[in-house]
């Protein structure tokens, strides 16, 4: 049976992959004076290519594509963004996962979603749905475009060997179960993680991810402390922003819309509007590195070439869903 979801990732084989064991860098003063701990700086910058996936969707490919293969735990960062019906209309109809989680937010428009095991529903602007894939999953995400736009995001993140045949799970989040939270003058809505003392919605996940949707306004300074351990990037969604503890020189730079950016070692990520007249928006992800082999082809992600071999069969056989 053809597949119509994440082709790109055909032929891939096992990756050996492990934890970074850079020493933190020299901690620098925040904005009230204070030191801030090894603050986190800009690895890599990583331009999302035009791609098509699904039926034919456009979409834009930053984590997951040649510049980035992944950055343990996450394997793969997708916007779906346009005003055009025809870009997004045939939607991903169904297709299978093992091994691994999909997260999927929507900005604008909607995703009608529905699966083998029963779940089905429409996640509308400002939802979150995370989905544990587990053993098996057979599913459809078919956008719905609203006022013109469809705007979503899809982040696929890895699951450690133990986790990988655990039954199938959603956590469909609606908009108003997001805490909107005000920090430094600027919006942050927290899907999860924790920040300002609360938890996000979204819990029981196996890397200890955070999630935040920063929109930061003219001139303001975000900063949020992570588990030096983990590994981070972040998204630019709209404007230009500014990574890092540097205000003037080239690691200064501000990153425009549409672009990915890793964070090396520390535990202070510190981001800033690229200008005092001007905004920015982006998504900031961390979550624990898993230090296991990744065999991934198609969308089947485990360990090993065999597994990746018995996903297929168990897909075809029609057991891939039933454990």
């Amino acid at each position: 049976m053809d597949l119509t979801r994440r082709q790109l990732l055909l032929g891939a084989t096992a990756l050996g992959i492990g934890c970074r064991a850079d020493e933190p860098g020299p901690s620098a003063p925040s904005a009230s004076g204070a030191a801030l701990p090894e603050v986190r700086a800009v690895t890599q910058i990583v331009l999302a290519d035009p791609s098509r996936d699904g039926a034919g969707v456009r979409l834009s490919k930053s984590l997951g594509g040649p510049a980035l293969r992944m950055l343990d735990p996450f394997l793969m960062l997708d916007e779906i963004r346009s005003p055009r019906a025809e870009d997004v209309i045939k939607g991903f109809p169904d297709h299978p996962h093992r091994g691994f989680e999909t997260v999927t937010y929507v900005l604008a428009g909607e995703v009608e979603h529905k699966d083998s095991v029963g779940n089905r529903g429409v996640l509308g602007p400002g939802s979150a749905q995370w989905m544990t894939a587990g053993r098996g999953i057979v599913h459809s995400e078919m956008p719905r475009p609203t006022d013109g736009l469809t705007w979503a995001l899809q982040l696929w993140v890895n699951l450690p060997k133990k986790h990988k045949l655990v039954a199938p799970r959603y956590q469909d989040t609606p908009p108003d179960r997001i805490p909107e939270l005000s920090v430094a003058g600027s919006m942050v809505r927290l899907v999860t993680g924790t920040l300002a003392g609360q938890r996000g919605p979204i819990e029981g996940v196996a890397t200890a991810p955070t999630m935040l949707d920063v929109s930061l306004t003219p001139g303001a300074t975000f900063q949020h402390e992570l588990p030096a351990t983990q590994a981070s990037f972040a998204y630019v969604l709209m404007g230009e922003v500014q990574f890092g503890r540097e205000t003037t020189g080239p690691g200064a730079a501000p990153v425009p819309r549409g672009r990915a950016v890793v964070l090396g070692p520390g535990a202070t990520v510190v981001a800033r509007s690229s200008s005092a007249g001007a905004s920015g928006r982006f998504l900031l992800f961390a979550g624990d590195p898993i230090g296991e082999p990744v065999a991934r082809r198609g969308p089947f992600v485990m360990n090993t070439k065999e597994e990746i071999d018995q996903a297929y069969a168990d897909w075809r056989a029609g057991t891939l869903a039933s454990g």
